[in-house]
């Protein structure tokens, strides 16, 4: 009787471990994917900040960001079809912004970490309905590390290519202009 016990112990020890063993390699698969799996919708546009303000930093543009819900949002997808999509924007948008895209997706999950920061972004700029497009600077404070916001304009939905970036344009030169 009682090596019928240590078997049934010994079994469920190794059933736990093994259980345990799968949920690891499992969170770490996910985890994995968390890292590097998620990209923008859309060529040529970023969804990590930190990465934005690194190329903004270093080409000294200003960051266009797109507060996007883009599996729901139907303005949004116009937005994105009548004018991301072009090449003309593409176009504009190399030569004058860094593009990251702040998505809030209702059917799709996105990984915790841009989740968070695309949260954190929609409070501190006050976006409460998609789509919204913000121009900004930042400067990263160090001794923080966090980020001192110097924004530049917004915008929303536009019809054109012509449209979009001649708004974008006005934005950029009045801060130029100052």
């Amino acid at each position: 009787m009682k090596t019928a016990v240590k078997y049934i112990n010994m079994k469920s020890s190794f059933l736990k471990i093994f259980i345990l063993a799968i949920f690891a390699f499992s969170s770490t698969a996910i985890l994995a994917q968390d890292k590097s799996d998620y990209s923008a919708h859309q060529d040529g546009w970023l969804v990590n900040l930190d990465e934005a303000y690194e190329i903004s930093k270093q080409t000294g543009k200003p960051i266009l960001a797109n507060f996007t819900g883009s599996d729901w949002c139907g303005w949004c997808k116009r937005l994105s079809a009548n004018v991301f999509v072009h090449d003309e924007f593409k176009k504009w948008a190399n030569e004058n912004v860094v593009l990251l895209e702040l998505d809030f997706p209702r059917r799709t999950q996105i990984p915790t970490k841009y989740r968070q920061q695309n949260a954190n972004l929609q409070q501190a700029f006050g976006v409460r309905g998609f789509p919204t497009i913000w121009v900004f600077n930042l400067d990263k404070v160090e001794a923080t590390n966090q980020f001192n916001i110097e924004a530049l304009g917004k915008t929303g939905y536009a019809k054109t290519v012509a449209d979009f970036t001649g708004g974008v344009d006005q934005m950029i030169a009045r801060k130029a202009g100052e």
